[in-house]
């Protein structure tokens, strides 16, 4: 089983959307459950849809979700290069091999000829599809068109009567009629392969024994395995998953604004949860559980979980499980995820932001919610007076006027400032006063905030904004209470 080998082999078109991800992590669990190894190649062969940069974004996801190659463009191996413009003189001989054995043919039809073909078979409610011209050209024609230099494509010579049948691991065997599939062009005129030959004869060269793509490729399958079969080569295992979906109708897009791999990034989710999420979109588990790092996931996927169907990408389901990965965050190391949050949104210095942070983790369900959690810190915000009322708490801003009255004292009279003394300070009101906790608490809480909802309570919050800055806010909230109820 060692022997099973796998590729991810994306073309740097852009970004990494998820769909491309997810094929990249199943094709990297197939190879590593069984011992094998997983292949990097990049197919740029279609220059006009290159993007630069893109194969830095490759690189640069692949490596922050731990899917590391094992040969690649980077890397090496036995059977480089990885890199498809890089391996261009090897196409033209295979299909000039295939040309010799009878499974291909030059084509010299022109634009022009193609593009009327294409409008009378569209007026005649015809699928578009190659009429095979050049087809049966006589051997002496084809030699002086290609001696006075016309250009050309070479095309698959598809068998015009029976079926083809190639296997799927998900969908079994599929046959369909030879004379619904086309003469696809194998070597365009500008001499770079297509798309699907290089493909086959790449996977080929390099020992591929499973494919794993986008069930889009079930239509291009039996032209596949005719190639193979031309050439005598072993087909490999074919897995075409099923797509990731917006919604019921509409695919996941970038144009859509859909979010890509590094905008989940960008907007806070870590990269495990993210590949825990995507995993699952398309794939069950043999248990219940939902939460499994990619180490447990090379022990636990299998083939036999993939699912026909498509998968909706569910937002509140990633965002869920990114909170539970963010719970399991050591302390210091949600610290160093949260504190280029807490940096944007916090800019006075005399604070502790560990401290914060240490508040926010149980209350934090993706990084970017950090912020607004914690946008009264660096100055005291305008409210309503509305936020005193709380019917648990028994409080209103009458209330509140009161206990921030008896709470001022209290607190300017401490001569140390932490969160042990603030408490000892408000708990011996309370008792004092004989109230309930909320009815200091809340108001204080209110007060040197300006939100209902914060990450920590009255203590937490005035032991970090410290005592200068506490009194200051309890002062003018208690001045803004008296001049709107009075």
């Amino acid at each position: 089983m060692s022997d099973i080998r796998t590729r991810f082999a994306p073309s740097p078109t852009g970004y990494m959307h998820i769909g491309n991800l997810r094929t990249a992590l199943y094709t990297y669990l197939i190879a590593k459950k069984e011992g094998g190894s997983f292949i990097l190649r990049i197919e740029d062969t279609d220059q006009e849809r290159y993007v630069e940069g893109a194969t830095e974004i490759i690189y640069r996801t692949l490596k922050t979700v731990g899917l590391n190659w094992d040969e690649g463009p980077d890397v090496g191996g036995p059977v480089g290069p990885y890199v498809q413009s890089e391996r261009m003189g090897i196409f033209k001989k295979y299909a000039l091999e295939l040309v010799e054995k009878g499974a291909a043919y030059y084509c010299f039809c022109d634009k022009d000829r193609l593009q009327e073909l294409k409008a009378v078979q569209e007026a005649s409610g015809v699928s578009p599809m190659y009429d095979r011209h050049c087809r049966s050209l006589p051997k002496e024609e084809v030699s002086r068109l290609l001696a006075a230099g016309t250009p050309y494509v070479i095309r698959q010579k598809i068998p015009l009567e029976g079926t083809t049948t190639f296997h799927d691991e998900l969908f079994g065997d599929i046959t369909v009629e030879n004379s619904t599939l086309d003469d696809q062009i194998l070597i365009k005129a500008d001499g770079m392969p297509t798309y699907n030959f290089a493909n086959v004869v790449d996977d080929h060269l390099m020992g591929i024994t499973h494919v794993v793509r986008g069930n889009e490729y079930l239509a291009s399958s039996p032209k596949y395995n005719l190639l193979y079969e031309a050439f005598g080569w072993e087909v490999p295992k074919y897995i075409h998953v099923s797509p990731i979906m917006k919604d019921k109708h509409q695919k996941l897009s970038k144009r859509n604004g859909d979010a890509s791999f590094e905008d989940l990034v960008a907007k806070g989710y870590l990269a495990e949860a993210i590949i825990n999420y995507i995993a699952l979109l398309g794939w069950a588990p043999k248990s219940e559980r939902e939460l499994f790092t990619l180490e447990e996931l090379k022990t636990e996927f299998d083939i036999d979980g993939l699912s026909k169907s498509p998968s909706i990408f569910d937002p509140l389901k990633l965002r869920a499980i990114n909170a539970e990965y963010i719970r399991r965050l050591s302390p210091e190391e949600f610290f160093v995820c949260a504190r280029p949050y807490l940096e944007q949104a916090i800019k006075r210095q005399d604070v502790d932001l560990r401290a914060i942070a240490a508040l926010l983790q149980n209350r934090t369900e993706v990084l970017s919610d950090i912020p607004g959690q914690v946008d009264f810190i660096d100055s005291l915000p305008e409210y309503e007076l509305s936020l005193y009322d709380n019917k648990k708490m028994k409080t209103n801003p009458e209330t509140a006027l009161d206990a921030l009255t008896r709470s001022l004292p209290a607190l300017e009279a401490l001569e140390e400032w932490n969160e042990n003394t603030i408490h000892d300070a408000l708990f011996s009101l309370i008792k004092s006063l004989d109230v309930k906790n909320g009815y200091i608490l809340w108001p204080v809480r209110v007060a040197v905030s300006g939100r209902q909802f914060t990450p920590g309570g009255a203590l937490e919050l005035c032991c970090i904004l410290g005592k200068k800055d506490s009194l200051d806010r309890i002062r003018r909230s208690i001045d803004l209470i008296s001049s709107q109820i009075r």
